[in-house]
């Protein structure tokens, strides 16, 4: 490597441009062989950059939300149960209702799919750009009885509510 290389590989590291770090020299040879131009050359370079960062974002979100696995609306069996209204649910995965602070119960009996669309959701919400926070009433409520006994409740509040959606479960 020679010294323009290394010096190249010490900005890249200190940017945290791992993507550029990793790939820019396979770019470099596969534009030399297409006869890129160096606008096309740097436009994949850094496309292939932001990819990884919004993929890092939506990882970090996700696992933010602590969702107890991952769920899509794409993977809810729709024939059970029988009187679900479907483009209601999927109006509902546009996530109109987030601008406007609203509320949304997902209301039915057991094994009908809720706790499967309420995850679908939240996880619908951290790939569109949205924090969110999946968890159970008594985790809630467990939370917030060891933090009213340490003084801490503002604070156990203020953590509930920042997320962009809740999902109590």
């Amino acid at each position: 490597m020679n010294l323009t290389e290394q010096v190249l590989v010490q900005h890249l590291e200190r940017l945290q441009l791992r993507y550029v770090l990793s790939h820019y020299a396979a770019v470099a040879e596969q534009a030399a062989r297409e006869s890129w131009t160096h606008g096309r050359f740097l436009e994949h370079l850094v496309a292939g950059e932001a990819a990884r960062r919004d993929e890092a974002r939506v990882a970090r979100r996700v696992k933010a939300a602590h969702l107890p696995g991952i769920k899509t609306l794409d993977g809810f069996d729709w024939s059970w149960p029988k009187t679900i209204n479907r483009a209601q649910v999927q109006q509902l995965f546009r996530l109109q209702f987030l601008p406007q602070h609203g509320n949304v119960i997902l209301l039915g009996g057991v094994g009908v799919g809720k706790t499967h669309l309420a995850i679908a959701l939240a996880h619908t919400a951290c790939l569109q750009g949205h924090t969110a926070l999946f968890i159970s009433a008594v985790d809630i409520v467990n939370a917030l009885a060891a933090a009213q006994a340490t003084g801490g409740i503002k604070r156990e509040l203020t953590r509930l509510l920042k997320p962009t959606l809740l999902i109590i479960d």
